[in-house]
């Protein structure tokens, strides 16, 4: 018999899901339906607005945020399938916010500010996410996200600067 102490052994691998801190699948399922709703917002609302913008510079980035709006649509809808669920196919409350907004760099920023509520609502959620797939489809989007959020920055910064000099 030896005096060195040991520890006792580890039982974590037995734990589940929800005692290990993971979502459950109902979880996941209505955080990811909450996500579908919004970015299904952010979709339409780019798709209607882009087409009358007098601004082709504003349409032609409108159109880009378009596409990855419903690239994540996708993704979202697709997720919640594999989960057993049913995709939403109500769109959020913020599509009327955005499109009530009539200057159009207006409703970019807040689009943008959009963009930023889905990217906390990512970081909140991926650590929950269990399944080493979809952890990095939500990671991926996030990171998307964060990328449009600076894309939209820019360009925003540079069209003001292009009206204030045709001013």
């Amino acid at each position: 018999m030896t005096n060195e102490p040991s520890s006792p052994v580890c039982y974590a691998h037995e734990g589940s899901d929800i005692y290990m801190g993971f979502a459950t699948r109902d979880e996941l399922v209505a955080a990811l339906n909450e996500l579908l709703e919004a970015e299904r917002a952010g979709a339409r609302a780019t798709l209607r607005r882009h087409r009358p913008a007098d601004d082709r510079e504003m349409a032609a980035f409108l159109v880009k945020v378009h596409g990855d709006e419903a690239r994540w649509c996708g993704m979202l809808s697709a997720a919640i399938r594999m989960l057993g669920g049913k995709p939403s196919r109500r769109c959020g409350a913020f599509y009327g916010k955005v499109i009530a907004i009539a200057d159009p760099a207006e409703r970019l920023a807040f689009l943008n500010r959009g963009q930023a509520w889905v990217v906390r609502k990512l970081d909140a959620l991926t650590p929950r996410v269990r399944d080493e797939a979809l952890h990095a489809s939500l990671r991926e989007m996030a990171d998307s996200h964060r990328e449009n959020i600076g894309r939209t920055d820019a360009f925003l910064s540079s069209a003001s600067v292009s009206r204030q000099d045709s001013r």
